[in-house]
């Protein structure tokens, strides 16, 4: 494993081609580095003690206690746990409200479904509410607010393939207890004219608040678009398939552009560290502008691009944003270069040269209809010199080992500051001011749990040999940030919701807000 083979070689060449080879278009000096820069942490931070974003064996084995970097725990609410997504809203009387996933009901369960807290008080996350109508109960990744319309919505995405229900709740009253306006099976007897199976996983909003989106990743594999217009009666629009569905692509998560006539999608592929086979996972682009307009009986959106990479798979949602006036999209993966992330996937990427775990990458949207990659944020686990070093980490897993999940920014529309949850390697936070040359300024990875949490899917996809005795846990859900607090919010799945306070003075940067709305 020691053995770089010369197809890793051009790998490697080939990711430094992709961020701009020796700096050219770079304000910065010098060659560009494979990996991020790693954070300049504080005094009385408790740093990583092997590679970045490791937690090697021997910290698994006597129970994790956790890493921070420039980051500091505020507050904390565990309850049952949570799963796979996070949301939030600010309502008129000044309550933040956050909203977050838990597993469908098991038991040993004290409160199912959606969890409301009011995180007005960062240091006292209060449990308000919980949401139990049918796409509730497990929302997957489909959890999201329109801030615009003041509403929540979800599909059913019970054990990630759930119903065709999506359900809308209010919350322009008070955040703390969102209204229920209605849960409906769209695309059977919706009235709206088409009649498509659906399956819940992944959602979006048109940012109007008139149209929902949602793709199942399942059988039937479509991506759908509901008229929300009456949220109290949602209507199936249409359903289509993604572009290369025929050789195995897979619908996953979206973002949507601000006219709502551009969709940009991911393309699940599963991975395949063959040169010779096609590569299948990445994005392609669509006009929506049909469906935006609502024209009467509009067809599968058309296609306006599709760009696709050997060096990730399952991928797993897009943001769309602006970094100093021009347009990228931040592009986040779920699995490796050879698929899911247990021992067999990574020494099969390993072998190859290729990256074995998930990760962001910011492509160029400059010309929407050829757009470029520019960088990639791999964490020094993602390089594959280091795997000998983290394959013993991963031995006994079944899935979901280190990378990417989730990501989000400070501001769509001015966007200087991704953060991203990892699995196993925690709450991540770079400095994108200059997207050709990320870098990492903060990281928090909480401590592991002695036993899971009854809401927490960690140890049901993980297996339990992923969560007892400590192990690290899954930071897998949206961070949100906030400026003028300098702190953020997210879930990982056994501590529940963290609330963290940036230090060393860190960030916000000068130039960074974070608008209500504009952070997914």
């Amino acid at each position: 494993m020691d053995r770089i083979s010369p197809f890793a070689i051009s790998a490697i060449a080939l990711v430094l081609t992709a961020c701009g080879g020796g700096g050219g278009g770079s304000n910065d000096d010098g060659p560009i580095p494979l990996t991020v820069p790693k954070a300049s942490c504080g005094a009385n931070d408790k740093v990583e003690s092997a590679l970045q974003g490791q937690v090697p064996a021997s910290l698994r084995a006597a129970g994790f206690t956790g890493f921070n970097c420039n980051l500091q725990l505020v507050g904390q609410s565990r309850g049952d746990g949570g799963n796979w997504q996070t949301t939030q809203f600010r309502d008129k009387a000044g309550h933040l409200c956050g909203y977050h996933g838990t597993a469908a009901a098991t038991a040993g369960r004290t409160q199912v479904g959606v969890r409301a807290l009011d995180l007005t008080n960062p240091a006292n996350p209060v449990h308000t509410a919980s949401l139990t109508s049918t796409a509730m109960l497990d929302p997957w990744e489909s959890l999201k607010v329109n801030e615009r319309r003041q509403m929540l919505a979800a599909d059913n995405g019970r054990n990630g393939a759930g119903g065709p229900e999506v359900d809308i709740y209010d919350l322009s009253g008070d955040c703390r207890y969102p209204q229920l306006l209605g849960s409906v099976q769209v695309g059977l007897n919706d009235g709206g004219g088409v009649t498509t199976r659906i399956v819940g996983h992944e959602g979006s909003w048109a940012p109007d608040g008139l149209t929902y989106y949602g793709g199942g990743r399942t059988v039937p594999n479509n991506y759908y678009a509901v008229d929300v217009t009456n949220p109290t009666t949602p209507k199936l629009l249409v359903a289509w398939l993604p572009p290369k569905s025929a050789a195995g692509g897979r619908t996953h998560g979206l973002s949507i552009s601000d006219d709502g006539t551009r969709g940009y999608f991911t393309q699940i592929g599963t991975g395949n560290v063959d040169p010779a086979v096609a590569a299948v996972n990445g994005l392609f682009i669509v006009d929506l502008t049909d469906i935006q307009s609502r024209k009467a009986n509009p067809q599968a959106p058309r296609v306006i691009s599709e760009l696709y990479w050997k060096d990730g798979a399952t991928a797993q949602h897009t943001i769309n944003v602006k970094i100093k006036n021009k347009p990228y999209i931040i592009f986040v993966d779920e699995a490796g270069s050879a698929g899911v992330t247990n021992t067999t996937s990574v020494t099969a990427a390993c072998n190859a040269g290729l990256v074995p775990f998930p990760m962001a990458r910011i492509i160029d949207l400059a010309d929407e209809t050829a757009p470029k990659i520019i960088s990639r944020l791999m964490l020094e686990t993602h390089d594959p010199a280091n795997c000998a070093k983290v394959l013993p980490d991963i031995t006994g897993l079944s899935i979901f080992t280190y990378g990417s999940h989730y990501c989000s920014v400070d501001n769509r529309l001015n966007a200087t500051t991704l953060a991203c949850g990892y699995f196993n390697s925690g709450i991540r936070v770079f400095d994108i001011r200059n997207p050709e040359r990320p870098k990492e300024i903060a990281y928090y990875n909480p401590a592991g749990v002695a036993t899971a949490s009854p809401g927490s899917n960690h140890a049901q996809f993980g297996g339990t040999a992923a969560v007892g005795g400590g192990k690290p846990d899954w930071c897998s859900a949206q961070v949100h940030l906030d400026a003028p607090t300098a702190s953020l919010w997210t879930t990982c799945q056994d501590n529940g919701v963290l609330t963290l306070k940036f230090t060393n003075g860190v960030w916000p940067f000068p130039e960074s807000s974070t608008p209500p709305g504009m952070q997914n």
